[in-house]
């Protein structure tokens, strides 16, 4: 699959098989793709957690908050929730922010995830401090965002963004997930030939 494809095969999936497992062995060879991107004064100041096991999984997935515009729609059923998780940290040692830097990874895992049929979900709704004592997290680190990964078991449908450029995302009566787009030529501001 080109490069091209996996950026529009990459979506933003909800709902998963939950059957189906990723093993810790394939989060680390996602977290070991960071490695390449680019960071901030090559700091590298981002690190996981990886989360596969049930019972961690389900704690996680308590600890989330799903869909923001879907405000009756309380999360994947038991059977849809995804089976693995990433949790980005930043190290506070190693640099004050990393949005930047979270977000390039954050994306590189995705394209990975679907280069191998999978899909995800970057969730910054968190219960940081939840997560944070659970996973007996010290100070020095600080949760920026948790990635969900699965075999996604969701259609989702892109959509051109309507006149009034609303943007909220909805679902169907089938389950399929329908997100508005704005058109490429929305996006440029100016063009200086």
């Amino acid at each position: 699959m080109s490069l091209i494809d996996l950026i529009k095969a990459n979506r933003s999936y909800r709902k998963f098989k939950a059957t189906e497992p990723i093993s810790p062995e394939q989060l680390k060879a996602f977290v070991g793709l960071t490695r390449f991107t680019p960071s901030s004064k090559n700091r590298q100041p981002l690190k996981y957690i990886l989360v596969s096991g049930k019972e961690d999984a389900d704690f996680v997935f308590s600890h989330l908050k799903w869909a923001w515009y879907l405000r009756d729609w309380e999360g994947p059923t038991e059977r849809e929730r995804p089976p693995a998780y990433l949790i980005m940290l930043l190290d506070k040692q190693l640099n004050d922010k990393a949005d930047i830097d979270a977000g390039i990874a954050a994306q590189t895992i995705l394209l990975a995830a679907a280069e191998q049929g999978l899909g995800g979900c970057i969730i910054r709704t968190v219960n940081r401090y939840e997560l944070a004592r659970y996973f007996n997290l010290s100070d020095q680190y600080e949760i920026v965002l948790v990635i969900a990964l699965g075999v996604p078991d969701q259609e989702v449908i892109i959509e051109a963004m309507d006149a009034e450029g609303h943007v909220e995302y909805w679902q169907d009566d089938q389950g399929r997930h329908h997100v508005p787009k704005r058109s490429a030529d929305a996006l440029i501001y100016l063009v200086k030939p």
